[in-house]
């Protein structure tokens, strides 16, 4: 008798022969079509989507304002590159991200093509607009995969066999607050940590030589960690003290996801830069850099840009997005999706102490920590994964993150329908009893 095999598992022996096995597969999972928040395999079985194509859909698969822009706009001009000759779409995004974040008064945009690309120009224009070359980051971010992005992400396993890397990158701490550890205020543990940085300044780079300090306001990849308010407030201090850059990695934490535009109107600070892609597009490729006009003023031209940042049926894509977004009041989504997770989450680490070390996020970017007898200090990525593989085979697809591969995330579509939202909270419950 001839075993049969699936479409799903034809396609993967495919992938085995044509694509090299260093592109990795975090999810065993396909795709043949999607609507809303659910993802329909290859081989016809509907699957509930907690990964969002890794936070990019935010508004949902294939929301019908944004078909049809794209459609609109790919039949009168897929392509000119904006250096050569402009077109209308690129300035009314331009306008359209102004209006949603203000940098200051005379806030200017830079369009890409990914949120990588957007670190990279961020990095680029910091060093042009100060004259200097240091760059700080944090222990646990995530900021791409290009040579200066990967130079700026934390997690080794990303950059193996890589290097050398960029120069004048400097890594600290992330500030990531947890009484249990601590075992002090945030207050005392906040000023402790804005301290620690001005030695850093005596002791590792000047603060003179130093352009920008990148940070995630909630690190996405590193694990779903806040910063604390008050840091971020310091940091913001210091900056403005030192002349440095401070520029905010928006690419996971925008557009409705934290349950306002930008993780930063949390904060009551304003970035001199900011970085952005994921969601800004329903998938299609696009991101941008935006700063305050002051910072883009001292950058010379042609140092910056590219053949195809803003393609116009991107950045179709991305207004009918940014509008849709706004219809459907995607904030307020967020803030309705956060609640009833965090409240599933708090559920499951009351049921399950001895799995469940931590439940943090901010909005609807949550996650649970899972550790060995509860002990955050002993990451368990073993259940971590079998829960990941356990749902994919009862029809969820969910990420897993953090430096020990032991976080599970979501990053659900915020349209998502409560039922669907529940099942799929339902199935990482189950995963945990089973397995746990």
């Amino acid at each position: 008798m001839v075993e049969t095999i699936s479409k799903q598992e034809e396609l993967y022996e495919r992938r085995k022969k044509f694509v090299p096995s260093a592109l990795g597969i975090f999810t065993p999972n396909s795709a043949s079509h999607a609507k809303g928040a659910s993802i329909w395999n290859v081989d016809g079985r509907e699957m509930i989507d907690f990964a969002g194509g890794i936070g990019v859909i935010n508004a949902g698969h294939c929301p019908e304002p944004v078909v049809r822009a794209i459609q609109e706009q790919a039949a009168k001009l897929i392509h000119s590159c904006f250096n050569v000759a402009i077109y209308e779409e690129y300035l009314d995004l331009a306008e359209k991200l102004v209006e949603l974040f203000p940098h200051d008064e005379n806030t200017k945009v830079m369009l890409t093509n990914s949120g990588a690309e957007s670190v990279e120009n961020a990095i680029k224009i910091a060093r042009q607009a100060t004259g200097r070359s240091a760059i700080i980051c944090y222990t646990g971010g995530f900021h791409g995969r290009t040579m200066m992005s990967m130079s700026l992400t934390s997690k080794v396993a990303y950059k193996a066999g890589c290097g050398p890397f960029v120069p004048e990158v400097y890594r600290i701490p992330f500030p990531y607050y947890n009484a249990t550890l601590q075992k002090i205020s945030e207050d005392v543990f906040v000023e402790q940590e804005l301290q620690a940085l001005h030695q850093y300044f005596n002791s590792v780079v000047a603060a003179n030589d130093v352009a920008a300090i990148i940070i995630e306001p909630v690190q996405g990849e590193g694990g779903f960690y806040v910063a604390p308010k008050k840091y971020l407030q310091g940091l913001r201090q210091i900056c403005d003290e030192k002349g440095i850059m401070l520029i905010l990695d928006e690419v996971q934490t925008g557009f409705g996801r934290t349950g306002k535009w930008a993780a930063y109107e949390h904060y009551d600070i304003v970035p001199d830069i900011s970085t952005w892609a994921k969601s800004m597009g329903s998938g299609m490729p696009i991101g941008c850099v935006i700063a305050k006009g002051s910072v883009f003023d001292k950058v010379a031209p042609s140092t910056i840009g590219g053949t195809y940042p803003g393609n116009p049926v991107c950045v179709a894509a991305s207004l009918a997005t940014l509008n849709y977004m706004e219809d459907i009041n995607i904030n307020a989504l967020g803030r309705k999706v956060g609640k009833i997770v965090k409240q599933r989450f708090d559920a499951m680490k009351i049921r399950f102490p001895e799995h469940i070390s931590e439940v943090r996020g901010l909005g609807a970017m949550l996650a649970i920590e899972l550790s060995h007898e509860g002990d955050i200090q002993r990451p368990n990525p073993t259940l971590t994964k079998k829960i990941v593989n356990y749902a994919a085979e009862n029809g969820l697809i969910v990420l897993s993150a953090g430096m020990n591969g032991n976080v599970i995330r979501t990053l659900s579509p915020l349209v998502i329908e409560e039922e669907a939202l529940h099942r799929g909270l339902d199935i990482i419950e189950e995963a945990i009893a089973i397995f746990g």
